[in-house]
């Protein structure tokens, strides 16, 4: 990864880095119940959310990952993340992840960042694969993985313990070699 932070402006928000100034924001989502429905992160507290924020500039120190600030244009205003951890340099694969906050739920927002952090991951990480661990109620993340040409690949089975029960989870995968779906070049 470049040594400058990447930043993108799209039509409708920008793609940013994450601030101390953030925490806040990043606990509105990742507390509120509908976001964390899906997602396998969620905190109880503020300062109990510094550990994420810590994460977040950790995977980028240790070259792990990159994670954007999904941010309105008019006022800056942080309503969701998204972005590439688990970096595996040796066999050239990570993680994508996303979360926004349920106002912003249906807007095509996601739609509209995600080609940027897939672009970034295969040119710039030079990444071969990226892949999505999905809960398989998540039928609108599973949707959206599968308009930007992701594969399902299987089901694996009772793997996380969440709220005390075992979950499954759908993984999906892009390779570079795929034929990604052409809002890819944008």
């Amino acid at each position: 990864m470049s040594e400058k932070f990447p930043e993108f402006s799209l039509e409708r928000v920008k793609l940013r880095k994450i601030r101390p100034g953030d925490v806040g924001a990043v606990y509105a989502g990742l507390s509120d119940p509908r976001v964390v429905a899906y997602y396998g992160v969620s905190y109880g507290s503020l300062a109990a959310t510094d550990e994420q924020m810590t994460w977040f500039e950790h995977i980028v120190s240790q070259g792990q990952g990159i994670w954007w600030a999904i941010a309105l244009h008019e006022n800056d205003l942080m309503i969701g993340a998204c972005g590439l951890n688990d970096w595996c340099n040796q066999h050239r694969k990570a993680e994508i992840g996303y979360w926004l906050m349920p106002e912003h739920w249906r807007k095509g927002l996601l739609t509209e960042a995600l080609p940027s952090i897939l672009r970034y991951g295969f040119q710039d990480m030079g990444l071969h694969r990226i892949h999505a661990d999905v809960e398989p109620d998540n039928e609108s993340s599973c949707a959206l993985l599968r308009k930007f040409g992701f594969q399902l690949e299987g089901t694996l089975r009772d793997v996380e313990l969440k709220a005390g029960k075992f979950i499954s989870l759908h993984q999906y995968s892009l390779l570079s070699s795929d034929d990604p779906a052409s809002c890819l070049l944008r």
